[in-house]
């Protein structure tokens, strides 16, 4: 999941995998997005397709990059899970400063 966050700290990456969620594209529609050269953008694409944020499929003579969803979907979870977590502790602290604790002396 470390390649999923380093892949998306980057703003040029992030709006890449916003272009992707509108429809599937090539390197060369992809590039007339951003004002870099086209080796950055494969650079780009490269590090997202790592990370598995993306799909490639050759159609022809072309390229065509797809967002993979199904990372997004365990990133949420993942996400999702740490702050069902944090409820969890804060609920045990606010019991325990209520003097609730499970090892109160009574």
């Amino acid at each position: 999941m470390n390649d999923v966050f380093k892949a998306l700290s980057d703003s040029t990456r992030r709006k890449i995998l916003e272009l992707l969620s509108k429809k599937d594209m090539n390197a060369g529609e992809i590039a007339d997005y951003f004002n870099i050269s086209k080796p950055s953008i494969s650079h780009h694409l490269s590090i997202l397709k790592n990370a598995d944020l993306i799909n490639d499929e050759r159609k022809g003579q072309n390229i065509v990059y797809t967002l993979n969803t199904t990372v997004f979907q365990d990133v949420v979870r993942w996400f999702f899970d740490i702050t069902k977590n944090d409820e969890e502790i804060e609920e045990k602290d606010l019991k325990h400063q209520n003097g609730q604790g499970e090892n109160q002396d009574e």
